[in-house]
């Protein structure tokens, strides 16, 4: 009888010890002083904060908020208490007035308001970025980016927004091991397990973007990109529906763009 399919447990000091090591030889191999990174109160930053802290020391990593009007206040309590506890060193920039300024310059006819509402949730994340990198430029810093291996397949992240970044720490975890690792750090349950919602709209959630929580999600991605199984073998050892396992394929399919330099032509 098949297994059912699971993601696999971590060998939590080893894989943080990878990580710090990877984060180390980065920092290494490019001369820069420290890493910068917003945190935004969910578990992603907040894992891959501390994963900097432990690699190099509270001195070399700096934190960002950058909240907007509607940002739960609960998201910016958690991000700041974090920064806290761990001596890091903070800046506040209040993106509100930066995105506010930036579409009030732009006349469009376009009346559909799912696109534009895309459009607008996407130049909020890469105002967060071009911040990132001035704080970065400013200091001779990288910027770490917060995205995991479950939002990189299946392009649950804005291109040059907070998919730009110097290097990706997390990247080789998935959510629900994020989540794990989170814990086994020292990281608040009520953060390790907070419920993913973007937050570049008011009210976004992630049930408006995806059909499947985490939970579901994960093992469906070990099946296709790790195991390399048919999505019918997918949808079997999982017990979710082949509609849902053939909409994961399509997002890795139309977001391939995001996960790869620019095409080029043949020369």
């Amino acid at each position: 009888m098949e297994k059912p399919l699971k993601v696999p447990d971590l060998n939590f000091q080893r894989t943080a010890d990878k990580l710090c090591v990877f984060i180390r030889s980065i920092m290494e191999q490019s001369g820069a002083k420290g890493v910068v990174l917003g945190l935004s109160g969910g578990v992603d930053s907040s894992l891959t904060v501390a994963l900097c802290v432990h690699a190099l020391g509270k001195d070399r990593v700096l934190g960002l908020f950058m909240p907007a009007s509607f940002t739960p206040q609960q998201d910016t309590d958690d991000a700041h208490n974090l920064a806290e506890q761990l001596g890091i060193k903070t800046e506040f920039v209040s993106i509100q007035g930066i995105s506010d300024a930036f579409l009030n310059s732009l006349e469009l006819a376009q009346r559909d308001e799912r696109a534009i509402r895309r459009a607008v949730a996407n130049v909020r994340a890469r105002i967060r970025m071009v911040i990132s990198y001035y704080y970065a430029n400013a200091f001779n810093y990288l910027v770490a980016g917060t995205s995991d291996r479950s939002e990189l397949l299946i392009g649950f992240f804005t291109k040059h927004g907070d998919g730009g970044a110097d290097f990706l720490p997390i990247s080789g975890l998935y959510k629900t091991q994020v989540r794990a690792l989170a814990k086994h750090l020292g990281i608040p349950e009520t953060v390790a397990y907070k419920p993913s919602n973007p937050q570049l709209y008011p009210g976004q959630k992630l049930a408006d973007e995806l059909p499947l929580t985490y939970k579901d999600l994960d093992p469906i991605l070990v099946g296709l990109f790790d195991l390399k199984l048919l999505p019918e073998d997918v949808s079997r050892r999982t017990n979710i529906p082949l509609t849902f396992v053939e909409d994961v394929l399509h997002r890795y399919n139309v977001s391939e763009h995001k996960r790869s330099p620019p095409p080029q032509p043949p020369s």
